[in-house]
């Protein structure tokens, strides 16, 4: 499974690309919105784990601009930002999936097959 991470802190981005590879995963990393968008936009992925947070464009920028562009890749958002109403916008927003920090990468990992396995948005 080709997976698209957006995440700009490096220690969780080096914890979940190694996490994920251990598990099979094909990852692909990039640090700040704008370049995530330009990847996912490409398209390729089978998944994106998206962290809302972001230097560029922010993550919440990011899907929804996918979103109508078209792109129905499956989306976790990956944050901090663990209230109500955040995890209520980032749903509404057209993710398909929210994992609060912190969190276990082998949870990642069973949502992302999860999503998948239901043929996410596709």
């Amino acid at each position: 499974m080709k997976v698209l991470l957006v995440e700009d802190e490096a220690k969780i981005s080096d914890f979940v690309c190694a996490g994920l590879r251990e598990q099979g995963f094909a990852v692909e990393h990039r640090a700040n919105g704008t370049e995530g968008f330009e990847c996912a936009v490409r398209g390729g992925y089978d998944a994106i784990v998206l962290d809302i947070m972001l230097p560029g464009r922010d993550g919440l920028s990011v899907l929804k601009g996918l979103r109508k562009a078209g792109n129905e890749t499956p989306v976790i958002l990956l944050t901090a930002r663990n209230e109500l109403e955040d995890r209520i916008e980032g749903l509404t927003l057209g993710a398909d999936d929210y994992l609060a920090k912190p969190f276990f990468v082998e949870e990642l990992a069973a949502r992302l097959h999860a999503l998948v396995r239901r043929g996410g948005r596709k």
